[in-house]
């Protein structure tokens, strides 16, 4: 039923791509959009439907432009890290590619549809190819391949009569490039090694909040560990205590995965045997050191070194102070378990949510929110590794900044490169002049798979672009274009840079006059200057 309910939309958006194509080409000036037009944009983000945004974003993710393509099956399931396989391989230059995101490929050059040929039919890594980014040295000017790239798995492809074919394909993981080779085709081969990605960092409960002593683990330490007074919001460190929303230990180990619930608890018994090991060595302390109660072993430990210079202690010689060791009748019995009662985390809480994955993921996703609107990134917030890729492969920044985010080992750290970005990223540069483009203000999503995507043109050039309803310093070349368009029911035109005359992207017009936002601006992440503030 849900195959059924899938189909059905994806026929009603070809009827709609229909319906815009059959539209007569009706091309208006382009004029600086209104004050009020530019608040619609805005508060919209390019995501819904209301106000002035009447376009559907769902229309562009589909890659209409490609004609029809057939699914394939019996694809690769996913590889354990550290797996060593070889498989052909496509160098892209402008293009970062990230696990979960889309790629489609137009095929043309024989030596690429040899590659696509064997990919479909080899056996070790069926439907899978690896995607590495080529670029220009700025140093002397010669084509580099980065070491970093994805395994792209082939959902979807057709064979046109002219003999190239039309691929989309989708992120799958990261692989390292351990040696590369041209086959008797001439087809570009590799040796890649599957990154083996790290699971998500949880702050020990303990470290935030009310601190639980060590002596929790004693017996029974399910029962025994006491509920933690804090709301969710607060557990990732946002929000204040809540007695209201306490947290037990049975539903913290409800939201973990498989692997870190047995990972927690191994922990929890590695801390019971500690403890019970150290019990049998309770009496001999207890008869050998005599405390007062009413006191903090802390103080009594800073009492007892309160003695004369030179006093020995053990055979130890001490000078912390001129004053006489206590006697014998001043000290009582003191369990080794009253140590134990000494909270577990030495650092502020903000130390340890500094590398939680949960903790950054609400982080990143709230601050996607407040920057880019859409698509939310809510659903990801208990799935920080997806949450990674997935703002990295969205963000709007230049295309030497998303490889280094591909490059970037460990989720925690990878989210916390994000925040930042996501943070200062203000400006839109031209790579080759630096002249100012556009502001973060000027995004506008126009597909429903964020604010840069990928989308390839009838040359077979693939390219990157981030989407913008306003942008400044761009002369249009030509006419309007309407066929071939990555947006159904606009046209484009090419945009060069006013100041370098730099093909920087497209301008994109509405072909009736209905549709909204009556233009908007492709700027390609290749083009755009690394230094986005």
């Amino acid at each position: 039923m849900e195959d059924d309910r899938i189909l059905e939309r994806e026929r009603y958006q070809m009827e709609q791509i229909r319906e815009l194509e059959s539209e007569e080409l009706q091309v208006e000036e382009v004029d600086e959009e209104s004050s009020d037009d530019e608040t619609n944009y805005r508060s919209s983000g390019g995501a819904s439907a209301s106000g002035e945004f009447t376009y559907n974003t769902s229309l562009a993710a589909l890659h209409s432009y490609l004609g029809d393509v057939e699914d394939t099956h019996n694809r690769l399931a996913f590889l354990d890290g550290g797996a060593v396989l070889n498989v052909p391989l496509f160098y892209l230059e402008g293009v970062v590619l990230f696990p979960e995101a889309t790629l489609p490929l137009r095929v043309i050059q024989p030596n690429f549809i040899a590659s696509v040929e064997r990919a479909l039919r080899q056996v070790d890594a069926p439907y899978t190819i690896g995607v590495i980014r080529v670029y220009k040295d700025p140093n002397n000017g010669r084509m580099k391949l980065a070491t970093t790239g994805t395994t792209a798995e082939i959902r979807q492809y057709r064979h046109l009569e002219d003999g190239s074919v039309n691929v989309v394909t989708r992120g799958q993981q990261r692989f390292r490039l351990r040696r590369r080779w041209m086959d008797v085709e001439g087809s570009p081969c590799g040796e890649i090694q599957i990154v083996k990605e790290d699971l998500p960092l949880r702050t020990p409960r303990e470290a935030v909040g009310r601190l639980t002593p060590l002596s929790i683990f004693r017996s029974n330490v399910h029962s025994q560990i006491p509920p933690i007074n804090r709301s969710r919001a607060d557990q990732y460190g946002f929000g204040n205590e809540n007695d209201s929303d306490a947290m037990s230990e049975e539903s913290f180990e409800s939201e973990l995965s498989p692997t870190e619930r047995r990972l927690h608890q191994s922990a929890l018994v590695s801390c019971d045997m500690l403890d019970e090991s150290a019990s049998s060595d309770d009496e001999n302390i207890e008869q050998q050191f005599r405390i007062q109660p009413a006191r903090s072993p802390f103080d009594s430990f800073r009492r007892s070194f309160s003695m004369g210079k030179n006093q020995e202690v053990d055979g130890v010689k001490l000078a912390l102070g001129k004053r006489s060791m206590p006697t014998d009748n001043t000290w009582k019995k003191y369990s080794l378990n009253q140590f134990r009662e000494a909270p577990r985390a030495f650092l502020p809480s903000w130390v340890y949510q500094m590398y939680d994955s949960y903790s950054l993921a609400q982080r990143a996703a709230g601050r996607w929110k407040q920057i880019v609107r859409a698509p939310s990134m809510d659903s990801y917030i208990m799935k920080p590794d997806l949450l990674s890729f997935h703002i990295a492969s969205k963000m709007p920044v230049s295309e030497s900044t998303r490889q280094e985010l591909l490059e970037i080992d460990g989720i925690s750290y990878r989210l916390r490169r994000e925040i930042e970005l996501l943070e200062s990223f203000d400006c839109v540069r031209c790579r080759s002049c630096e002249t100012l483009i556009a502001k973060r203000s000027n995004m506008l999503v126009m597909s429903s798979e964020g604010p840069l995507g990928a989308y390839v043109n009838p040359h077979g050039y693939v390219h990157e672009i981030m989407t913008l309803f306003k942008a400044n310093g761009l002369a249009v070349i030509g006419n309007p274009v309407k066929e071939y368009s990555w947006f159904p029911g606009y046209a484009w035109t090419i945009a060069e840079c006013a100041t370098c005359e730099t093909q920087l992207g497209w301008l994109f017009t509405a072909t009736k006059k209905k549709l909204k936002p009556r233009s908007f601006w492709g700027i390609r992440s290749s083009q755009v200057a690394d230094d986005s503030r």
